[in-house]
């Protein structure tokens, strides 16, 4: 009797461990979710804090220093005017991430408005505005940021709002369909059906239930947006000089590419990774509303 006792002990508790939901999630998170969240928390640390990882001015240079290649002293090298090449990315973070932060926020208050009413309310609404929509879709992304940039002004703002007003087409997809969904299913009936008004029932039962797609795409958006803030940035549209923005980091290093290849490498390689991190968290938070 104590063996088989203390055999069921023995067994039980793998049992118990394995049952432990904690430990369960905890080994169900991937490796690159993990990675992607530390690279993202990096660079949100970069731009709220930059004077904690470097102490070279970001603007002023050394001219002796200048074009010198990556070295204890200078970690990712100088540029042609002696300017510590990891302290313009560091600084230059706050301005990639706002601009983007600025494009995603645009496109999601506008788009998932747009959305929400016309999946609602329906009818000649709903037409109409999916008309806009189909309208801002068959333009060019490229064509429309440089038509409003034109129109706003030069800047890493207007860039912002010139590449979120791009993506208002997407979300206001996107929250149509959604809202399409959920307005049809039984909870959403039983409140109308215990006298919620229409505004109340949007609210409170409709929006919350179809915000977790949105999300996704807004997650997948802030990548996007970094890239395309970058882009314009290179074309000469955005931030203008000496402000460290990644894109005419990029820009501003071209002409040095066979002498210098750290000046165009390394904010590449940061520009490559944020938005692989951005697009690997809307993965996850794609598969968490599934």
């Amino acid at each position: 009797m104590t063996s088989i006792g203390s055999t069921d002990i023995l067994v039980s508790k793998p049992r118990n461990a394995a049952g432990n939901p904690l430990l369960q999630r905890l080994r169900g998170v991937s490796p690159s979710l993990v990675l992607a969240w530390g690279i993202i928390a990096l660079v949100v640390l970069f731009a709220v804090a930059p004077s904690l990882f470097t102490s070279f001015n970001p603007v002023q240079g050394v001219p002796a220093e200048k074009l010198k290649a990556p070295s204890l002293i200078h970690i990712l090298g100088t540029d042609a005017l002696g300017r510590d090449l990891f302290a313009r990315i560091v600084y230059g973070a706050v301005h990639s991430l706002t601009g983007a932060f600025v494009a995603v926020l645009v496109g999601l208050v506008v788009g998932t408005t747009l959305g929400l009413f016309a999946g609602a309310v329906g009818g000649l609404v709903e037409e109409a505005v999916m008309r806009v929509v189909d309208v801002l879709l068959s333009i060019p992304g490229l064509l429309l940021m440089l038509s409003i940039i034109i129109l706003l002004g030069f800047g890493t703002v207007n860039a912002a709002i010139a590449v979120g007003i791009t993506s208002v087409a997407g979300f206001a997809r996107l929250s149509r369909s959604e809202v399409v969904r959920v307005r049809r299913s039984e909870y959403v009936e039983a409140a109308f059906g215990s006298g919620g008004t229409f505004l109340s029932v949007l609210w409170r039962h409709v929006l919350p239930n179809s915000l977790t797609s949105v999300l996704a795409l807004a997650a997948l958006q802030f990548g996007g947006a970094i890239l395309a803030i970058s882009t314009l940035g290179f074309l000469g549209y955005g931030a203008p000089p000496p402000t460290p923005e990644w894109g005419l980091l990029i820009a501003e290093g071209r002409n040095y590419i066979s002498t210098a290849w750290w000046l165009t490498t390394a904010p590449g390689l940061v520009v490559v990774l944020v938005v692989l991190s951005a697009n690997r968290i809307s993965q996850a938070l794609g598969k968490v509303g599934r």
